[in-house]
């Protein structure tokens, strides 16, 4: 088993879609992403809806008939955004603010729809930008190593030089 970049799965997680799955090939150590279309015509068995595919995307094809045939062993589901549970962590970080109006516009900020939206917009008025993506970060570090560690998936921390 190779390690796996702690950057790569959580570039996994901001970056997943429902038109691809995304995988941790533990062979070799990189999270790869296929297009659902491809996996499901080869679950299928639909080799005529593969015939038109472009030559770029014939090493997606080769990963996405790996996969097919797996028996568990080569490739792992990494976490995904709903494992993140984003919304709770914009709670976790308005619990670390020191200024208690700054907080208080926080936690109004995230009531009501486009919570989302509206917290952004407030930390950045606040000046904690920087502040709430440093958490943020390092929120997501944590849930890729826990697990990495529970999946006792081997990984290569290159976060720590990448600041």
């Amino acid at each position: 088993m190779k390690p796996v970049k702690l950057s790569e799965l959580i570039s996994a997680i901001e970056g997943q879609s429902e038109e691809n799955v995304t995988r941790v090939d533990l062979k070799t150590g990189e999270v790869v992403m296929v297009d659902e279309f491809v996996l499901h015509a080869l679950e299928e068995d639909d080799e005529e809806a593969l015939s038109d595919l472009a030559d770029w995307q014939k090493p997606e094809l080769e990963i996405a008939r790996a996969m097919v045939s797996d028996s568990g062993e080569r490739f792992l589901e990494p976490p995904d955004k709903f494992d993140f549970h984003e919304y709770r962590q914009m709670e976790r970080f308005i619990r670390t603010v020191d200024d208690p109006e700054a907080a208080d516009e926080l936690w109004r900020a995230i009531k009501g729809k486009r919570a989302f939206r509206y917290f952004k917009d407030t930390v950045h008025r606040l000046g904690l930008r920087e502040e709430w993506f440093r958490f943020r970060d390092d929120a997501l570090k944590e849930l890729v190593i826990d697990w990495a560690e529970a999946k006792k998936v081997p990984y290569e921390d290159d976060l720590e030089n990448a600041k």
